[in-house]
């Protein structure tokens, strides 16, 4: 197998600016959707976590962060308020370290499902800590048992969503074994 020539600046510039936008439009889009659960005010998705589990495959962590950052700012300046900031800011940066911690198990320990299912439950964690701190109480995280199988359900689902973008999308494959030759660590994608 010939090795993959790697990515240009732009082109990764322009990858990065795509992902982006989509995570932005997924923010809006499930700011559109009515809660579905009344007993967990806020409880969403997560759709939006989707381009983060991407890029966490395709992406240096650098680059990621500044995904993770751009997507934040821009959602909330287009369909937020400054609460709305810190508590997805909260939830995604924590979601995201723990995914990256998650990741350094390898490949052999756990799969992108697994890393997903870890950032759903994180994702929570720190929005209840976020509520607890506004709130000036632990009450908040009495949610967080019945938050946690949420979270773990919508990020196993996340997790299945990106396996199939990774295993399916040309320019989403390019980008992986672009990352994985530098990183010189292969993900199996089922």
């Amino acid at each position: 197998m010939l090795p993959i020539p790697m990515m240009t600046k732009l082109q990764k510039n322009i990858y990065i600016s795509m992902l982006v936008a989509q995570g932005v439009i997924l923010s809006l889009l499930e700011n559109m959707i009515p809660y579905p659960f009344a007993f967990a005010p806020g409880a969403k998705l997560g759709l939006a976590n989707l381009i983060t589990i991407i890029a966490i495959f395709t992406m240096k962590k650098s680059e990621t962060v500044f995904l993770v950052s751009m997507r934040l700012i821009l959602a909330t300046l287009l369909g937020g308020t400054i609460s709305t900031f810190f508590y997805s800011a909260s939830g995604a940066f924590l979601s995201f370290l723990g995914m990256l911690l998650v990741k350094q198990l390898g490949p052999k320990r756990v799969s992108i499902i697994g890393i997903s299912a870890a950032g759903g439950f994180l994702h929570n964690v720190g929005q209840l800590l976020t509520t607890s701190f506004f709130a000036q109480s632990w009450a908040p995280m009495l949610y967080l048992p019945f938050l946690s199988i949420l979270g773990l359900l919508s990020g196993i689902a996340i997790g299945i969503a990106a396996n199939y973008l990774l295993k399916h999308v040309q320019t989403l494959k390019k980008f992986q074994l672009d990352y994985e030759q530098t990183t010189k660590q292969k993900w199996e994608i089922f």
